[in-house]
């Protein structure tokens, strides 16, 4: 505590931030093997893991692979900010993904569908007149007119959208992780070494100023657009036919920003405690508006707070895991321009109801940064949403119970939806649900090639 008061006053005399430049060293004591170091842009260089293992290809006709549902939604904004969304195509009213019962990490879900606007009004209902007194000679007087007001824009979405399941020996599939402020690629390690092991490759970048990627010295690299076009140039670099983008926290504007940009690449989508569709706006009443050398002074302080609210315990374990993790190892610098620089206007609701990909939203119970009602309303904006609660995780959900968010990560890649309801004919799978397609799903991946079966759960 002394030492960070010392620097922080001797930062504030010399006006130089420690930490700013060079990238904070990578806690990680592996070998290198998977790691490459990406130059974004000249001077600009993002360290990343990518794996790549050996796998046989699998080779399936068409015609088993995956659903085609039909995406079509209206969209309609009003002049006083009312938003009505109107469902016109499919929408998954189904749960799916059951956490298992285990002795280790024991997790209840809570379940919120995607609410349906098909019948909702274009328009706020007017105040009714009065009804007219009725008697045996005058017929009752006809309901009133509505008064449309005139939308501000409209907008129409009309696609077909074909949804498969996405396993590790599917050549044409690439996870790609991304975490949020203050982390690292190493937040994911066990999410990294799970799905390396079932066959999938996996790409995580450490964004800029994070892990062991460059610091620049200037608050303009860590905006939002700017980190937004590394991870685009990044995508692009590893990006496969089919792509699921994995997000934490602030790293899920970045998944949202990829899926709308590119659509047919991206296949589903993960928001682990990402919060509600929201527009971003930095806080002009933030502590990290304070100076560099302010924060570096605090810097202790923010670690213990960060301990405190990203993890539902505050033990030992934790805080190795924090560790571990590189969380919460960077410059004052490069924290107080991440927070700054949350500026993406862009990212309001209506951008959030044009996507398409199925999403699955992950939220720890316990998470004192993102508040539930901004994942339930995430919930309701997205066409296709699944939102799963862990009740004994919070911020740092995927660190905390990496059995349990690894088997939800792995049945929702497996999950294809199950159209046959539709057909009236096929009644003997009208009553299947998600959740039977992906446990079948992976019961017949594990006899091909060996690996252990996702574990099915009653319903709770």
């Amino acid at each position: 505590m002394l030492t960070s008061i010392t620097e922080g006053i001797l930062c504030c005399l010399t006006g130089k931030s420690g930490g700013v430049v060079l990238p904070v060293e990578s806690s990680d004591s592996r070998p290198a093997d998977g790691f490459e170091f990406v130059e974004v842009k000249p001077g600009r260089v993002l360290r990343v893991r990518h794996v790549l293992p050996e796998r046989p290809a699998v080779s399936q006709h068409p015609a088993q692979l995956g659903s085609s549902v039909h995406c079509k939604r209206k969209i309609t904004v009003y002049r006083n900010g009312q938003l009505v969304i109107e469902n016109l195509g499919d929408v998954l009213h189904a749960e799916i993904l059951q956490c298992p019962d285990g002795d280790v990490e024991p997790c209840g879900t809570v379940e919120v569908e995607l609410a349906d606007y098909a019948n909702a009004p274009s328009s706020p209902d007017p105040k009714p007149t009065p009804p007219l007194p009725a008697s045996d000679q005058q017929r009752p007087a006809p309901p009133p007119r509505r008064r449309r007001r005139k939308p501000k824009r409209t907008l129409l979405i009309d696609s077909e959208r074909h949804i498969s399941s996405c396993k590790g020996t599917h050549p044409d599939v690439a996870l790609f992780f991304i975490h949020g402020v203050g982390g690292s690629l190493d937040i994911w390690g066990r999410q990294l070494d799970f799905f390396s092991r079932l066959g999938y490759e996996v790409i995580a970048p450490d964004l800029a100023g994070h892990g062991a990627s460059t610091a620049p010295q200037i608050a303009a690299a860590y905006t939002f657009y700017a980190l937004a076009e590394d991870l685009r140039a990044i995508f692009k670099r590893y990006a496969r036919k089919r792509n699921i983008l994995i997000g934490h926290s602030y790293g899920v504007s970045f998944c949202t920003f990829l899926a709308h940009e590119y659509p047919e690449q991206v296949h589903k989508v993960v928001m682990i405690n990402g919060g509600g569709p929201t527009a971003l706006e930095p806080s002009l009443c933030s502590i990290f508006q304070l100076p560099s050398c302010v924060l570096h002074c605090l810097s202790p302080c923010l670690a213990w707070s960060f301990l405190k609210a990203g993890f539902a315990r505050q033990g030992a374990k934790e805080k190795q895991l924090l560790k571990e993790g590189n969380a919460f190892n960077v410059s004052p610098f490069v924290l107080r321009a991440m927070m700054s620089g949350q500026y993406w206007p862009e990212g309001d609701e209506v951008y959030h109801a044009e996507l398409t990909a199925p999403i699955l939203l992950v939220h720890g119970l316990h998470d004192k940064f993102v508040p539930m009602d901004e994942d339930q309303r995430m919930a309701e904006i997205l066409l296709f949403a699944f939102l799963k609660v862990i009740e004994e995780g919070s911020h740092m959900v995927m660190m905390e119970c990496p059995e349990t968010v690894n088997t939800l990560l792995h049945e929702f890649f497996l999950w294809e939806p199950d159209v046959s309801g539709k057909d009236p004919v096929s009644k003997a799978t009208a009553g299947r649900t998600p959740t039977d397609t992906a446990n079948e799903t992976a019961e017949k991946q594990a006899g091909e090639t060996g690996t252990p079966k996702a574990s099915k759960a009653p319903n709770k």
